[in-house]
């Protein structure tokens, strides 16, 4: 048998895939008003090149609720306008042949009160406030804040929370969005409930793990109901502290999360292996996090979804992960600085160099402008 490569076609859900490389979600803050822009609908087109760009390409993460906003000026889908200015940026992808799904986003305690409705404090599981930043613009120009002190939500608040998830996936869809990818991972606030280290709940959300995955499952029921499991992506992070994210036992909470997601017929499952960002070794808890046996419980509970890798693969890490059984591979800040990426990968070509000082806010410096190869 042969092993798949990273440059050939696949199916995956509902989508023909022109090849297994994926753009990862990736926070620019290049939404003056919450709305998308012209710049961004060229920074997805740059990016979608059947062969020499992403398969598939998720979309920056974009807040499903006023409530759910926790950084400057990300685009957000919980309103019509938004809705229309999404528009323009799916319609770019799809006149050059790409597919693009959007990251549905609720930052929870991440956030800060200058972002949320009437200035209110961030909602979270329980009242615990992070130890983590959030990106402020500010007269003086950006820069990164200590988040806010949150409120926990209360019981009657989450069945809110869940219809606002199905709402943002109802607008995807009416966006132009071939599907969507629930942002389950690095500290927000799904990532919130899972892990004992936020969530100190004594109701039926708190406690035990099945209760603390409880809002994440009812979550992506809604949401393979609103526009069925083929169109639906999930991503995890089992280990990652981003976001002051923690649980001491880290193996049998995901292993029960991915059990019980297998069920729904998902398009795929998204998991970033080690810190996000990071050491990919990088492990919470007394024994390193197996990522293998999580597939493998994945695949024996009945899960078809494509199983994707993500955090620092280079070309021949990301072909020894579909060799021993991985379906996709996520590339963060390479897409970034190289909106070619699968072509110098493919032909072995230098990358551009990326530019750290305008990762966050500005304009198409930094965004737009990174060459294609020669």
């Amino acid at each position: 048998m042969t092993t798949p490569s990273l440059f050939e076609p696949t199916t995956v859900g509902a989508w023909r895939l022109s090849n297994r490389a994926v753009m990862a979600p990736l926070t620019r803050n290049r939404a003056p008003g919450q709305l998308p822009t012209a710049d961004m609908a060229l920074y997805y087109a740059q990016r979608a090149h059947p062969q020499d760009g992403a398969g598939l390409i998720i979309s920056e993460a974009t807040p499903i609720s006023p409530q759910g906003h926790g950084y400057a000026d990300t685009p957000g889908l919980h309103n019509e306008a938004q809705v229309a200015a999404w528009r323009p940026v799916t319609d770019a992808v799809h006149a050059r042949g790409g597919h693009i799904v959007t990251q549905l986003w609720h930052v929870g305690r991440i956030s800060h009160v200058d972002l949320q409705p009437a200035g209110q404090p961030p909602v979270a599981p329980s009242a615990i406030a992070a130890k983590a930043k959030t990106y402020l613009i500010k007269p003086e120009g950006g820069g990164f804040f200590d988040v806010s002190p949150p409120r926990a939500l209360a019981l009657d608040e989450l069945p809110g929370i869940v219809n606002d998830y199905r709402q943002a996936s109802r607008r995807a869809r009416d966006a132009g969005f071939d599907g969507v990818e629930i942002h389950a991972a690095n500290g927000y606030l799904l990532d919130q409930f899972l892990r004992s280290g936020s969530n100190q709940r004594t109701d039926t959300y708190g406690g035990s793990i099945e209760n603390r995955a409880r809002l994440l499952l009812e979550v992506m029921a809604a949401v393979v109901d609103e526009i069925g499991g083929d169109r639906v992506g999930v991503r995890l992070s089992p280990v990652t502290a981003a976001n002051d994210a923690s649980d001491a036992h880290p193996q049998p909470l995901f292993e029960h999360v991915v059990r019980q997601l297998a069920p729904l017929g998902l398009a795929y499952v998204h998991v970033i292996e080690g810190q996000t960002g990071g050491a990919r070794d990088f492990q919470q808890g007394d024994i390193p996090f197996d990522y293998a046996a999580l597939r493998t419980i994945y695949r024996a509970a009945g899960g078809q979804g494509a199983w994707m890798v993500n955090n620092g693969y280079s070309a021949d890490l990301a072909q020894q992960a579909l060799d021993s059984g991985a379906d996709l591979v996520a590339f963060g800040r390479g897409f970034i600085a190289n909106p070619d990426l699968t072509r110098r990968l493919r032909e072995g070509l230098p990358l551009n160099e990326l530019q750290r000082a305008t990762l966050y806010g500005g304009g198409a410096q930094g965004y737009t402008d990174y060459p294609l190869a020669v």
